[in-house]
């Protein structure tokens, strides 16, 4: 796998995340948010900031890194970008939705529909943007292109 691409891609795909999730959490729900904090009695820490960018950035690393381990099998292009989101989002998103559902930290039906709509096609979109930029690098190259999908470009 080539690691300087996985990071490249992980990075763009975490800045695309970041941005998407400041717009969602910080702009539309923003108010949501403030109101169920309230009501629970609960308040972000002094370093919650710092623990989103970096959520958003370990999630475009994780999806660039799924998406370098299953492109020999599946072949380069934004399905297998797609396939490595989907993991992603069920571990990342849809599991602990459903946990902070459980415990009464729920936005309501509608709310919650949206975050893991949005979380999905964000990390979808993320799992294209680092399929786009990795590249296969060294002795694997060879081996890689001759199981890219029938009329796929093969890796540069």
């Amino acid at each position: 796998m080539n690691v300087k691409r996985i990071l490249l891609g992980g990075l763009l795909a975490g800045v695309f995340i970041n941005i998407g999730e400041g717009i969602l959490n910080g702009v539309i729900l923003m108010d949501e948010y403030q109101a169920l904090m309230e009501q629970h009695g609960l308040a972000e820490t002094s370093w919650a900031m710092a623990g989103y960018l970096v959520g958003g950035f370990l999630f475009g690393f994780v999806v660039a890194w799924l998406y370098a381990a299953i492109r020999p099998r599946f072949g380069g292009g934004w399905k297998t970008g797609a396939r490595a989101a989907v993991p992603v989002w069920v571990v990342g998103c849809v599991v602990p939705t459903l946990w902070f559902g459980g415990v009464g930290l729920a936005l309501g039906t509608g709310n919650t529909i949206l975050v893991l709509v949005w979380a999905l096609v964000e990390l979808v979109v993320a799992g294209v943007i680092a399929g786009w930029l990795y590249r296969e690098g060294g002795v694997g190259a060879a081996a890689t292109a001759a199981r890219t999908e029938p009329g796929a470009p093969a890796p540069v």
